[in-house]
């Protein structure tokens, strides 16, 4: 436990933000999941319209830290493959 009074108010930051991180990574996982479920159904054209939807957040994920930039690019890119490919 924090001892000091900058530890005692550092964690307690720490807390709040990571309340704030776990609702993006709530949201981005979400959203990727609800293209995974269309693409499995076969709504090809629902999934490539929801695709702007996880890419917002997928970038909003990264941007505030919850995420690398290299893996939200991955994210954003295996998306689109699946969506192309489920689209042949």
């Amino acid at each position: 436990m924090a001892i000091t009074a900058n530890a005692k108010k550092a964690h307690k930051q720490s807390l709040k933000k990571r309340v704030f991180n776990l609702r993006r990574m709530r949201t981005m996982r979400d959203e990727v999941k609800d293209i995974q479920k269309l693409v499995a159904e076969g709504a090809t054209e629902k999934a490539q319209a929801a695709l702007s939807t996880a890419y917002k957040a997928i970038d909003k994920a990264a941007k505030r830290g919850v995420i690398k930039d290299n893996t939200a690019s991955r994210k954003k890119s295996r998306l689109a493959a699946l969506i192309k490919r489920s689209g042949k």
